[in-house]
């Protein structure tokens, strides 16, 4: 059974509020092809045991079976057309999608996908404030650039040596490992994507303190109202990690392309003026 997520591609309602859209503004609908054959096959029905439960995941639980909550695939999907619609309406204004996942299963998952649509991510350790305390973050990642570029030049080559360059080197990837999946974040991102809440519950609160919606993977035993797109799903077996991360970064495609062909409209319409 293959269920078809939002397959309008042109202008519409506003997906989630069903508002006509702002003067001057387009609405899309994500056009990504849930599978919920898949969606089982991955495993992402298969909640925590019954007794780390959170009662607020309750509208989203189908069963119990040997001890352990069995989620509803089917409200997996309802909530991953929400959550697709939005990252592909929110990338579709030219806003990015920081995408997080520190724990050991996501980190090459979410790492990967990021990159591959150049979103900024976060894989190896939240640091506190980095969203809230920008100015300070920005100022670390302002220093790993300049050192960057100077390597790059062949300024700290020419000034050093090559012991003392090693070393700058050494600084260079030990920044990388915390800053360089943010370096060319801008101040906010549109959105951020979590793959745990309660494994990244620093990065939830920061992102609640601030007001950036959150997409998120929910499990049984965290609290979704923490979470404007909550997706209930396991958020420990990696295939399901890889197939809801795949998803969102296929959003983010379409986003982006939606944003060309609007971009390419306007240029059009301006030509004919």
């Amino acid at each position: 059974m293959v269920l078809l997520v939002g397959i309008h591609v042109g202008p519409m309602r506003h997906p989630i509020d069903g508002q006509e859209p702002k003067k001057g503004h387009i609405y899309y609908m994500a056009t990504v092809d849930v599978d919920i054959k898949k969606l089982l096959e991955a495993g992402v029905h298969f909640g925590h045991k019954t007794s780390r439960w959170h009662p607020k995941m309750a509208p989203y639980i189908h069963s119990k079976r040997n001890g352990s909550h069995i989620i509803d695939l089917t409200k997996t999907v309802e909530e991953l057309d929400k959550a697709l619609s939005f990252v592909a309406d929110t990338v579709a204004q030219g806003k990015q999608i920081l995408f997080v996942g520190t724990k050991r299963q996501a980190q090459s998952i979410v790492k990967e996908a990021a990159e591959s649509v150049n979103m900024p991510y976060v894989t190896e350790r939240w640091l506190g404030g980095m969203l809230t305390n920008w100015n300070t973050i920005s100022r670390q990642i302002k220093v790993l650039k300049d050192l960057e570029a100077k390597m790059e030049s062949g300024e700290l080559a020419n000034r050093y040596s090559k012991l003392e360059v090693q070393r700058y080197q050494e600084e260079i990837d030990q920044m990388n490992e915390i800053y360089g999946g943010i370096k060319n974040m801008p101040a906010r991102p549109g959105a951020i994507f979590v793959v745990d809440v309660v494994h990244e519950a620093n990065a939830v609160r920061e992102a609640n303190k601030l007001n950036i919606p959150l997409v998120a993977i929910v499990d049984t035993n965290a609290d979704p109202t923490n979470v404007q797109y909550p997706i209930p799903a396991n958020d420990d077996a990696i295939k399901g990690i890889q197939l809801i991360t795949n998803y969102v970064k296929q959003a983010v495609e379409q986003g982006k392309a939606k944003a060309k062909t609007a971009n390419k409209a306007d240029k059009d319409e301006e030509g004919k003026k």
